[in-house]
């Protein structure tokens, strides 16, 4: 429960199922269903995702992420990247994660999807991309 909500939502990690749950179910099938990732760009990204590490910080309270966790999973999905070295974790309004530690991740705005190699951030998407998903997530991983 979130006490500044005061409504059940997701913190801490989850998974792809838990995003069928709740307020975020309609808009994870409807957008989800709706966006078409530019083809062109979702081959480029697929060709450099490799070694490529994700975490996505969102809220399923948030109107943003409602829109844009769906159609960054159905860009990943269509890449064919491996999603197991990507961590998706909720938080509540005031973006804390139960016993999950965010402190290293500097989260303001959620969503926020934050890309790794070797470890290290090479860039993230906070809240809306600049242009689409698509060109945000090659500008970072190129």
């Amino acid at each position: 429960m979130d006490p500044d909500l005061d409504r059940e939502v997701l913190i801490e990690y989850i998974d792809r199922e838990g995003l069928y749950w709740g307020e975020f179910l309609e808009p994870m099938k409807s957008e989800y269903a709706s966006y078409v990732p530019g083809r062109a760009l979702t081959e480029k990204i697929a060709e450099k995702l490799d070694g490529t590490g994700i975490v996505i910080v969102l809220g399923t309270w948030c109107h943003d992420s409602k829109i844009q966790v769906p159609r960054f999973l159905r860009i990943i999905d269509e890449s064919g990247y491996d999603q197991s070295a990507m961590k998706m974790i909720g938080v509540d309004r005031s973006k804390k994660a139960g016993t999950v530690d965010l402190s290293d991740l500097d989260i303001e705005r959620v969503p926020t999807f934050i890309f790794f190699r070797d470890g290290e951030e090479i860039g993230r998407i906070v809240e809306s991309p600049e242009g689409t998903l698509e060109e945000d997530i090659y500008e970072i991983i190129q």
